[in-house]
């Protein structure tokens, strides 16, 4: 007969039966308690409390009924007086509704129970009856009469001393008593339920102090069985990790763990001899001899087969290497070629489109013809690109003042040839129809961009225009005239602002059958007006501390804010303004900003 053997396995699966065993233990205790504890819970939340809570409310409606009558009985009234149908309201209404709440609640009672209640609802019933009579006798006001002196006086004596009184005062008491068996039976509840987790807490406390006894034992006895062979083995290990083959032989043990010292002394005798066959191989002595462990020894089999592509790959890299040389050497003279080749026309671009900024700048109007023009005024003129698509345009004509602010279509250098197309057509216009009122100006430009750009021909696929606030200012009249594609007119006047909305149609859209004319707005000024002009660049700007846009509405709070400071003020508040928004982003449209103030 074999020998018993108590080996490692066997310790270890003792100690966490006799854990597991008290653990499970622990826990159907724990849920047979719960399972009861919710029960009774249950209970008390389902049936002890719901019926106590509304026994109580029965009987505070009785109560009040009781006052209600006696106030009905004593004080002569009408039948629209509130406490009459305060108590009409309790009888046909609030009793129902308590009574059907408590008969649902209720037939999880006893029977015994069941039955008192039934039977202080037939006595509310019989006292609501004798109540419904009296309310009869004494409903108008004529019932108080001195004719109905025997009614009024029997009523009252019904009241304070007979049926009624009688059947009121035995009711609340019968009520009385079914209120405090509910209150009783809550309270052996929730007494019972505390014993039951008391117990639990004991029962707990006792297995949190087994457990961790528990626990302490099978750790000595693992540490004596596994964990100091076991860290032995981990030194051994980590020392060929970092490629230290151990010098001692490790001593054998009649257990699993003297099978494993056996198993790692037969490795490293292993690692040994791979270890000088990886010498030779790297050192590139490839005829070196080698015998794997075994059949099955993949790290031998891939050692030797290692050795034979290395000795392949040797002469192959030899020749690639030249190859690739002459490759880099070729592709690097080419990239350097192409290089300069770009710069060259970078630099013949750039030049071009500073050249463009150059042009675009000489057709704006300049400072002096500003001053004159359009005196206690600023402009916020700021590119996206080098050149921009957005431009100010100021004459004068007929000893009135026209200017414009305009948005073409793009930006940078397309933008930039739309500002040119626009600029000529608008001063051709101005100076060759001597045409003043703004919209008829813009019915004129809307035909010109369209013949210039030959949008109006069948077939073109050319869609370029413009957004425009156009004005005319007749200092004498002071009055101001307005037409706008797109673009509105802002005046601030007293601290109020006004908007004059544009047509929603752009320059250049639509031509033929489909053209539409543009509105012209008169606006009489007064001293102190601020009036504003502008693209929609400022309002676009993505910014702020959640990246989104600068939007209209801000905008416009931002011009009520500082209409009162200097023009060259709110320029430079705007300037600050709309760069602090846009922080690290990048303006994603060209800005204009065009403001003065009457004098």
């Amino acid at each position: 007969m074999k020998k018993f053997k108590f080996s490692i396995g066997r310790k270890i699966g003792l100690g966490f039966g006799v854990l597991i065993f008290l653990t499970l233990g622990a826990f159907l205790l724990t849920q047979q308690t719960s399972k009861k504890s919710k029960q009774i819970n249950d209970d008390i939340n389902d049936i002890f409390s719901p019926s106590v809570t509304s026994l109580q409310q029965l009987k505070l409606l009785l109560v009040k009924s009781k006052g209600l009558i006696n106030n009905w009985i004593w004080v002569a009234s009408g039948s629209d007086k509130a406490e009459k149908k305060e108590l009409r309201l309790l009888m046909d209404d609030l009793f129902p509704v308590q009574k059907k709440q408590l008969q649902r609640i209720s037939y999880k009672w006893k029977d015994a129970e069941r039955m008192q209640i039934d039977s202080v609802f037939l006595s509310i019933d019989s006292l609501f009856s004798m109540y419904h009579d009296l309310m009869l006798q004494l409903d108008k006001m004529e019932d108080y009469s001195e004719n109905n002196t025997l009614a009024v006086f029997q009523s009252r004596e019904s009241v304070t001393e007979g049926p009624i009184f009688s059947s009121t005062t035995r009711t609340l008491a019968n009520l009385e008593k079914i209120i405090d068996i509910q209150k009783n039976f809550a309270n052996s509840v929730s007494n019972e339920m505390n014993k039951s987790l008391n117990f639990l807490q004991l029962a707990v406390m006792i297995l949190t102090i087994a457990l961790p006894v528990g626990g302490i034992l099978i750790a000595f006895f693992t540490v004596i069985s596994i964990v100091q062979p076991i860290n032995s083995f981990k030194r051994i290990l980590l020392g060929m990790g970092k490629g230290v083959l151990p010098t001692e032989k490790i001593q054998n043990r009649n257990d699993e763990i003297g099978e494993m010292g056996t198993a790692l002394n037969f490795l490293v005798d292993g690692m040994r001899s791979t270890t000088e066959f990886a010498n030779q191989v790297g050192s590139g002595n490839f005829g070196s001899e080698y015998n794997p462990l075994s059949g099955e020894d993949e790290l031998g089999q891939a050692l030797l087969k290692m050795r034979t592509d290395l000795a392949e790959n040797e002469k192959l890299l030899e020749a690639k290497v030249i190859e690739r040389t002459e490759e880099v050497v070729k592709q690097k003279e080419e990239i350097q070629s192409k290089t300069e080749i770009l710069e060259v026309l970078y630099k013949q671009v750039t030049d071009s489109i500073f050249y463009a900024k150059r042009i675009q700048e000489a057709i704006l109007p300049p400072r002096n013809l500003v001053r004159k023009l359009l005196p206690n005024s600023f402009i916020l003129y700021k590119p996206k690109d080098i050149v921009s698509g957005d431009f100010y345009w100021m004459e004068e004509k007929d000893g009135k003042t026209l200017f414009a602010a305009v948005d073409c279509t793009g930006h940078g250098v397309p933008g930039a040839f739309m500002s040119i197309v626009g600029f000529n057509i608008l001063k051709y216009v101005v100076n060759n129809s001597g045409i003043t009122e703004p919209a008829k100006i813009l019915d004129a430009l809307n035909i010109g961009v369209n013949e210039t750009l030959h949008q109006s021909y069948k077939g073109s696929t050319s869609k370029d225009g413009m957004d425009i606030t156009l004005c005319t200012i007749d200092y004498k009249k002071k009055e101001l005239q307005y037409a706008g594609a797109f673009n509105p007119l802002l005046i601030i006047r007293d601290g109020t602002l006004i908007e004059i909305k544009a047509n929603k149609f752009p320059i250049g859209y639509y031509v033929g059958e489909d053209t539409k004319p543009y509105t012209n707005h008169v606006i009489p000024l007064q001293t102190g007006d601020c009036v504003y002009v502008f693209s929609d660049g400022y309002a676009s700007q993505f910014g702020g501390p959640k990246g989104k846009k600068f939007m209209v509405n801000q905008f416009r709070r931002t011009l009520m804010e500082l209409h009162q400071l200097s023009v060259d003020e709110q320029k430079s508040t705007l300037d600050s303004i709309i760069e602090k928004w846009r922080g690290a982003q990048e303006q994603v449209d060209d800005i204009l900003v065009i403001g003065f103030k009457v004098n």
